[in-house]
């Protein structure tokens, strides 16, 4: 896989003063992000920790532009993601991020090999006859060309979720963010799926990731903690041990 170089900027994600309040009815509101300051430099691995309710889906929401902030600036990539048209937003998505979810989010009707080809036909990436090669290339990397055209319900949990990484690194994608990408998995499609980030990192993805697993959190060169909307631990391997929720 190619070095990522995300933007001439050596910062991947910067986010300054990002408020996000949610409606409540009756003129109320919550406010789950607020002021968050934050930069990621270019090949950095970062699990994002804290209770539930906290901030944390929110956050990556903000970095993906899945969702926009109250207030603040969000770039990403070079690119600011918060004043971002929705068309510009996903050709920018498409070409710049990999987003895995919790819950896999395959296409049932779609083999596994037709799955990861979709980003690669939405963003009208690599000519049509190179699609279907890279695809079968990531399935390989994350060892289930065999199981490319079985469909998404025929294989296990860990091997959905591995075909899902797969499909976030279709397009090459500088940023890969993942929510809680190891929460439905035993241990050991667990471990294989981090030892997978690994190997991204290495070759030059940055990895945000947001985990409640306190033994994967522990093994992250860097853990950022959010507690009520606010950025409260900021530390680098060595400084702290987490010890979970």
């Amino acid at each position: 896989m190619s070095e990522k170089n995300g933007s001439a900027n050596s910062k991947v994600v910067l986010l300054n003063g990002v408020i996000k309040s949610f409606p409540l009815g009756d003129d109320a509101e919550v406010t789950v992000l607020k002021g968050v300051n934050l930069e990621v430099q270019r090949g950095e691995f970062v699990s994002i920790v804290g209770p539930s309710g906290n901030g944390k889906s929110t956050l990556l929401n903000m970095i993906t532009g899945i969702d926009r902030p109250s207030a603040g600036e969000v770039i990403v990539t070079g690119q600011p993601v918060h004043s971002m048209s929705e068309n510009d937003l996903a050709a920018w998505r498409g070409d710049h991020v990999g987003i895995i979810f919790q819950f896999f989010q395959m296409l049932p009707s779609l083999s596994l090999l037709q799955n990861v080809m979709l980003p690669m036909d939405f963003a009208n990436k690599y000519e049509s006859k190179e699609r279907e090669q890279r695809a079968l290339e990531l399935l390989d990397i994350v060892d289930l060309s065999d199981q490319a055209n079985k469909l998404p319900g025929m294989v296990s949990g860990g091997q959905q979720q591995r075909a899902a990484i797969a499909r976030a690194l279709a397009n090459d994608p500088p940023l890969v963010v993942a929510d809680e990408p190891t929460g439905n998995l035993d241990s050991r499609s667990a471990a294989d799926v981090f030892n997978l980030f690994n190997r991204l990192v290495k070759e030059g993805t940055t990895m945000l990731m947001v985990t409640h697993d306190k033994e994967l959190a522990r093994q992250v060169p860097r853990v950022i903690e959010i507690t009520d909307g606010r950025i409260t631990r900021d530390e680098y391997a060595g400084a702290a041990v987490w010890t979970g929720y």
